[in-house]
């Protein structure tokens, strides 16, 4: 078990799902978020952290800069803060392969669907116009394929016949605020983590659908 696990959030928007993690750090906890990286200046979740009293650094796109001048730029945020983990929360923006290679086994993320369906935007809407029974929220390990890392925990909610996208949505989102800290949490008592592509816990291979308990 790591005495302290350090966490670092990266975020775009409102940053609930930053909350959540935060929320989870209490006594029972073996970790703390050291930090917050936001590629956008007005992302409510750097309020959040300041509340928080977590430190911020903002990276923000410049005009004509290449994507490689960019990642280049974000790893050196993210090394300045010596990160055990990793945690996406709506970070929206895609990172390079060399990026994500560079943390590959440290980094999380969490998708508003049952990966392996709906990858990418628009999770909800598509969900509602297949007419899906279920949809729901994965975290899973991070990898250069886009929303393809191993799945290490899923949480389902019931479509229902009137659903808006913004109806589903909050639903999902509920149990996105449940899942995410679950999974931090195993991370930092040293239960969790990848080998050869797949998500471990407790030194058993997870599902392709992520932890399901007998």
């Amino acid at each position: 078990m790591q005495e302290s696990c350090r966490i670092l959030v990266m975020i775009s928007g409102n940053g609930s799902n930053l909350q959540a993690v935060i929320d989870s750090c209490d006594s029972k906890m073996p970790g703390r978020v050291v930090g917050v990286i936001s590629n956008k200046a007005d992302a409510y979740g750097l309020i959040r952290a300041h509340h928080a009293e977590i430190d911020t650094s903002c990276v923000i796109a410049r005009k004509e800069e290449s994507r490689a001048q960019y990642d280049a730029r974000l790893q050196a945020a993210i090394d300045r803060y010596q990160p055990d983990l990793i945690v996406l929360a709506g970070f929206m923006r895609i990172l390079s392969d060399e990026l994500v290679s560079r943390y590959q086994g440290k980094m999380l993320n969490i998708h508003p669907s049952l990966l392996p369906k709906y990858p990418g935007l628009d999770t909800h809407k598509r969900a509602i116009e297949a007419g899906d029974s279920e949809h729901g929220a994965s975290v899973h390990f991070v990898i250069p394929a886009l929303d393809s890392g191993p799945v290490i925990l899923q949480a389902k909610v019931p479509v229902f016949a009137d659903d808006t996208v913004a109806t589903l949505a909050a639903r999902v989102h509920e149990q996105e605020h449940a899942i995410y800290p679950i999974v931090v949490r195993w991370f930092c008592q040293g239960r969790l983590k990848m080998v050869d592509g797949k998500a471990w816990l407790d030194d058993e291979a997870i599902g392709p659908n992520g932890y399901a308990p007998d």
